[in-house]
């Protein structure tokens, strides 16, 4: 891979992404509505990832695509602007790369693609750690354009062989910012329990985007992430006794642990976060 087109790319995720894999080597197309930061792409274009025309000229000379653009969450347009913009900008992409022989690319999928986290109904998980295949209950048009990203990047795969790696991002910001997040949510942890207090610092969402755009891996894959401990500075166990009594425990949680299964980001990305809210550790 030489050139990479990053859509999304003026968002926090997009530009941290540009700007980690400028600093990597790889030349960058960055794709956005607008730019309202720097960028560090060398071809940074302005248009929309849901219009053919905007997509087919950012697919110039490219190799590889990481496809970040969205309305990231519900409360951010109508329920049909939301699941318009995000189902349409993700088959766009994918079929516009299939078309011209671009066989990687990554998306943005999120927790939210299998529904509880932003339920209306007051629903609980089937159980933790939270998995890939975790069952689905989706009420709102986010998670279902999300949930509907995925079994499209499937499609694209069984249709036309391109290779497509999804991967299911938690709260995703900076280590300033999740502490004032953790700090809020300590006051009401029943808010964050559906999605078991899952976060990743952005750092290390970088080097999941850059490890899965560089793994030698074929097909379509939901690739779930999230930092090795929880978002709060209490154990685990606590936190679901009080919080989440009723959701069955497949395996022992120590600590602050996380409810994130991160197995498939391990076995298939060689990815492990280094990065912790609660202290600066190196992953063995």
């Amino acid at each position: 891979m030489r050139r990479i087109l990053v859509t999304g790319a003026d968002g926090a995720i997009g530009r941290a992404a540009t700007e980690g894999l400028a600093d990597a080597g790889y030349s960058v197309t960055g794709l956005a509505l607008s730019y309202q930061h720097p960028s560090k792409a060398d071809r940074p274009l302005v248009g929309d990832a849901c219009s053919s025309e905007d997509v087919a000229a950012a697919l110039e000379d490219v190799d590889a695509v990481l496809h970040l653009a969205a309305i990231p969450h519900p409360s951010l347009g109508t329920p049909y602007e939301v699941f318009r913009t995000n189902a349409t900008s993700t088959f766009n992409v994918l079929a516009q790369a299939a078309e011209r022989g671009i066989d990687r690319v990554v998306i943005a999928s999120s927790i939210n693609a299998f529904g509880v986290p932003l339920n209306v109904h007051p629903v609980v998980p089937a159980y933790y750690p939270l998995d890939e295949n975790v069952d689905t209950d989706i009420t709102d048009a986010y998670s279902l354009s999300k949930s509907v990203d995925e079994q499209t990047a499937r499609m694209a795969w069984r249709r036309w062989g391109t290779n497509v790696i999804a991967l299911r991002f938690p709260l995703v910001k900076s280590r300033d910012q999740l502490v004032t997040i953790a700090e809020r949510v300590a006051a009401n942890p029943a808010a964050m329990a559906r999605e078991g207090w899952a976060y990743l610092d952005l750092r290390d969402a970088v080097r999941a985007i850059i490890a899965a755009l560089e793994v030698p891996l074929t097909g379509a894959h939901v690739i779930g992430l999230a930092a090795d401990d929880i978002l709060l500075d209490r154990s685990t166990m606590s936190l679901l006794s009080d919080y989440a009594p009723t959701v069955p425990l497949r395996q022992p949680v120590h600590g602050r642990g996380s409810l994130i299964d991160t197995t498939r980001a391990r076995t298939l990305l060689k990815f492990s976060p280094v990065h912790s809210i609660h202290e600066e550790y190196q992953a063995v």
